[in-house]
């Protein structure tokens, strides 16, 4: 049993988000943006498509359009490509599959999954990293630094809105996470709440992989173009690294790239195996996790890590660390 710790215009912006990651990556964290106000400006266009999926060449050894499905996939201890979950009850129905699934094959189609409409900047985000003797600590108020978001709540007027009307509104969440610069794991690993999970360089929190209605939520809820929504709390958050980090990131073989941090303090990476694939789950333990040298705390380090796929759970399985409570203690449900 688990233990109970509580087109050209996209090229030029997969650009700018490269050189924001990679930034943060060398630097090990230590950036702060954004401005006083925590307000968003005019919604502008539509920006309506499958974009928050992987490119093919991102996907490597798993099918962008053919994805296997984690519905069922929910357990009271670590498994290989589960999500060991606190919460075992969950509060409301599934949506309603749309085009994109195949449910008699299992399995989803990211490459034709669309996305919720709009563009909405946010003045006021801000994400900062800081190390304090042998604590590392983030800022931030769930606010992405580097990128609009849809318009929320998601409008009649959407297409989208016929299989996932999202009527939640996006509330800045200021949060200060510490964690350990040089994690340990637990006696034992942990199971992951359906709240905050840890939270990636965008600024933005990172939830596991279920929905509220205990199923894949990557497969089958509704995102905007940067694989985001708000839950019923007004947090904005995602359930998978989305694509736009995934894409502007290094695909060289055994290449690795750190894109956010876990709430107990480890890493989470983009990596790619010695024949240029991104990993999948064959790869990693039952926390969704593995140990190899990477970038960590600025030098090449062979330590612990969550690695994000294509395939469900996406990014932490479980931790295998201890967890920051008040952090994961903002629960959503």
């Amino acid at each position: 049993m688990h233990s109970s710790i509580p087109s050209a215009s996209r090229a030029a912006f997969l650009a700018l988000v490269a050189g924001a990651v990679l930034a943060s990556c060398a630097a090990g964290g230590g950036k702060t943006l954004g401005n006083a106000s925590n307000t968003p400006s005019a919604t502008s266009g539509t920006v309506a498509s499958a974009s928050q999926s992987a490119d093919k060449a991102v996907a490597g050894g798993v099918n962008p359009a053919s994805i296997p499905m984690g519905d069922g996939h929910v357990s009271t201890v670590p498994k290989v490509g589960y999500v060991d979950s606190c919460i075992t009850s969950f509060r409301r129905q599934p949506n309603a599959d749309g085009p994109w699934i195949n449910a008699a094959a299992g399995t989803w189609n990211s490459l034709t999954k669309p996305s919720s409409s709009g563009a909405v900047s946010w003045q006021g985000a801000t994400y900062s990293v800081g190390v304090t003797g042998s604590t590392r600590t983030i800022t931030a108020n769930d606010l992405p630094i580097d990128h609009p978001t849809g318009t929320f709540p998601v409008t009649s007027s959407d297409p989208t809105s016929q299989w996932d009307h999202n009527p939640n509104s996006i509330v800045p969440h200021p949060t200060t996470i510490s964690l350990p610069l040089d994690p340990s794991p637990a006696a034992e690993p942990s199971c992951v709440g359906m709240g905050p999970i840890g939270i990636l360089n965008d600024g933005v929190f990172l939830f596991n992989a279920l929905d509220a209605a205990g199923v894949d939520g990557g497969a089958h809820e509704v995102f905007d173009q940067w694989g985001e929504h708000p839950d019923n709390a007004g947090m904005l958050h995602h359930h998978f690294v989305p694509s736009f980090i995934m894409g502007a990131v290094s695909h060289a073989p055994g290449s690795s790239t750190l894109v956010g941090y876990a709430a107990d303090g480890y890493g989470i990476y983009v990596q790619y195996t010695a024949s240029g694939n991104l990993v999948t789950n064959a790869n990693l333990d039952a926390c969704h996790g593995t140990t190899s040298p990477v970038l960590w705390n600025g030098k090449v380090q062979s330590v612990y890590h969550y690695d994000a796929t294509l395939e469900y759970p996406y990014t932490v399985g479980c931790f295998r660390g201890t967890p920051d409570s008040a952090f994961t203690a903002v629960h959503s449900s």
